[in-house]
């Protein structure tokens, strides 16, 4: 005989709530930026997101699985956004200020992700680091293969070195809390960022 409509579901079959699974990321970015990855517990994340620390494994099978997870998001994040820009972008120029602006708005969006991504990959059991670099490898390929065209002036490590300076000025922003309004600070990364690839920034639509 089927259950009456509205019984309960039978044990076991508790659906998990993709909420909390994000609260749990969340908490453990903000903890892992403040005090270092290390230091934090199963408890300390779970008493930051407002879970019982038992909980967090009906998501995460261990720490580490946390820490694989919060570094996925933000490299498919950036490498998501660099796709989409370098097939949409109608020139080379416009697809440069593009990447720029979305690394800029990653940085101060995910700023605690990407700093737990800088301190903690290292940590990362083998396979999910090489796994990582290799995704951030392709993602700076993006960068200079629409960054050739306009510095032909520039030799292939020459390019190379131009990205990493680049990236490397907004990622600044990461470990110095300038105190300044997003604006203002979104303003002069991406003036710094276009003077260290040495292209002259096309008008940021998003802002007009």
């Amino acid at each position: 005989m089927p259950p009456a409509t509205g019984s309960p579901a039978p044990a076991g079959a508790r659906r998990r709530d993709p909420g909390r699974r994000e609260r749990i990321l969340t908490a453990a970015a903000e903890l892992a930026a403040r005090r270092g990855f290390h230091t934090v517990g199963m408890a300390d994340i779970g008493a930051e997101a407002g879970i019982v620390g038992s909980g967090i494994y009906r998501h995460f099978d261990s720490k580490d699985a946390i820490l694989v997870a919060l570094l996925d998001r933000v490299m498919a994040r950036l490498q998501d956004g660099a796709t989409r820009i370098v097939a949409e972008s109608p020139d080379d120029r416009s697809a440069l200020s593009a990447l720029v602006r979305d690394h800029i708005r990653v940085a101060i969006e995910d700023r605690s992700v990407l700093a737990v991504y800088h301190r903690e990959i290292h940590n990362l059991p083998a396979d999910d680091r090489r796994r990582l670099r290799r995704l951030q490898r392709h993602y700076l390929e993006d960068w200079v293969h629409v960054l050739a065209p306009l510095r032909r002036d520039l030799a292939d490590g020459e390019l190379r070195l131009a990205v990493h300076a680049a990236i490397g000025a907004i990622q600044s922003t990461l470990f110095f809390r300038s105190g300044l309004p997003a604006d203002r600070l979104t303003g002069l990364l991406d003036a710094m960022t276009h003077a260290c690839l040495g292209v002259e920034p096309t008008a940021d639509v998003n802002r007009e």
